[in-house]
């Protein structure tokens, strides 16, 4: 393997970690190459079965920045990006999902932005896989960064009924590699299901400082396939769970504690209701029974369970009168098997 030479100036490291992503990869591989200071370019292949590695060599541009590495079973993104985080000899690193691409001059942007920070990150441009439009551009680059504290990026992870996902976890700063060397940061290879919010999180746990621009050019591509789309009970389990490691790091304050409980209690909410799903088609009243785990938790799952019925009822209703059935006001999720209305 040849390393990236790194350029004279404050270089960036864009990580790309890629699963049976031949349809997107190209894209993101060229957004990267086009940017400005970015010194390394490395994609690890999390064993895909499709000509993911095939079509992102095809994007080199002979500057020798682009590396491409090949895992030899699949261990997930955290893994990946490990990986690369081992390797990289640049000022700063910078994820960038294999699904989504830069505009021109993002990297160059979130620089100007840093100033004293750790980590500096920008506001997504979200747009769907089906929509006809490409973005090219940024349209709105005005606005100063604001500073993210502990508390304020965990209360931003809070999934929140009837609201568009914003959480902050999804967003990908750059991030000075001397301080994730400094305190031995890598991402957590247990997670599946956000691991980035608990590398950003720890990171802000251990001091570092984080600063949150308007959009700067990162387009994030809202896929029915996507790898942020696809997760298990475990994953989910895993995910609740880490809260509690990052509560023992070191002494938090009350606001703190409060961040990390609705936090884990969100995540449990999501868990609980897939394990209410398989109570259901088991016809397993325990279990479900047992999914109520908290006040809160509960509410979300009366909450859930009520609308399932009101589907269900106009439903009877529309197939009766030959209309179609409403859709639901909520992104698409798991619906509750035929037997619970027997």
């Amino acid at each position: 393997m040849t390393r990236p030479t790194p350029l004279p100036e404050a270089g960036v490291c864009v990580i790309v970690a890629a699963y049976n992503a031949q349809a997107t990869i190209g894209r993101a591989v060229r957004s990267a190459l086009r940017q400005q200071g970015v010194s390394e370019i490395y994609v690890i292949d999390d064993a895909s079965d499709d000509e993911t590695i095939a079509t992102a060599a095809a994007c080199d541009d002979g500057g020798g920045r682009l590396v491409i590495l090949r895992q030899p079973s699949n261990q997930g993104p955290a893994a990946a990006r490990n990986l690369a985080l081992s390797l990289t000899t640049a000022d700063w690193v910078c994820v960038l999902d294999a699904d989504d691409y830069f505009l021109p001059g993002r990297i160059a942007r979130l620089l100007a932005d840093a100033g004293e920070a750790d980590l500096v990150a920008d506001e997504l441009i979200r747009t769907r896989e089906t929509s006809p439009a490409t973005i090219t551009h940024l349209s709105t680059p005005a606005g100063d960064p604001r500073r993210i504290d502990f508390e304020a990026f965990v209360s931003g992870n809070v999934s929140r009924e009837g609201r568009p996902r914003q959480e902050l976890g999804f967003i990908k700063p750059l991030t000075r590699t001397a301080f994730l060397r400094r305190h031995g940061l890598v991402y957590d290879e247990r997670l599946r299901l956000g691991e980035d919010y608990e590398f950003y999180a720890r990171a802000l746990a251990r001091g570092a400082r984080m600063v949150l621009s308007p959009p700067r050019g990162y387009v994030a591509m809202e896929r029915a396939g996507s790898l942020s789309g696809r997760h298990s009970e475990e994953d989910l389990r895993r995910l609740r769970d880490c809260d509690q490691g990052l509560a023992a790091l070191r002494p938090l304050s009350a606001g703190e504690r409060q961040a990390l409980r609705r936090h884990a209690a969100s995540v449990d909410s999501r868990l609980q209701w897939r394990l209410m799903i398989n109570a259901v088609k088991a016809r397993d009243v325990v279990a479900a029974l047992r999914t109520f785990t908290s006040w809160k938790v509960g509410s979300y799952l009366v909450a859930r369970l009520a609308e399932q019925a009101w589907l269900r009822s106009v439903g009877r209703l529309g197939a009766k009168s030959g209309t179609a059935r409403p859709t639901s006001p909520r992104p698409a999720a798991p619906r509750l098997n035929q037997t619970i209305a027997k």
